[in-house]
């Protein structure tokens, strides 16, 4: 059965950690399919794959776009208070180091590229 879950952080090799509608955290893995070809960021909603044998780990199954996001929310699929990530870095208030993970170019270092 598939399960509607907020992605945290990315951790690499096909792994993220996401929180599901009920608030508990798991550690999920991105299908081989959708790795490399679904750019999954912090934010996304999707829907994940639970494990019967291993409750702590999930799959994630599907990436919802953020208009489909925006349907779930409204359908009462999503709690009220899931902050939508609306295909932009949403960076939080809270995290000033959050910025410092994008380099920005001068217009004259891109004429050096």
């Amino acid at each position: 059965q598939g399960e509607y879950a907020q992605v945290l952080r990315m951790l690499g090799n096909g792994r993220c950690e996401a929180m599901r509608i009920d608030g508990t955290k798991r550690l999920c893995h991105i299908r081989g399919k959708m790795h490399k070809k679904v750019w999954i960021a912090a934010g996304d909603i999707v829907l994940v794959g639970l494990r019967d044998y291993q409750d702590d780990k999930a799959d994630v199954i599907l990436k919802y776009m953020p208009d489909e996001a925006r349907l779930l929310k409204a359908y009462g699929g999503l709690p009220e208070n899931t902050r939508l990530n609306e295909g932009i870095a949403n960076l939080d208030e809270e995290d000033e180091n959050a910025a410092d993970d994008y380099i920005e170019f001068e217009d004259e270092d891109i004429d050096k590229i």
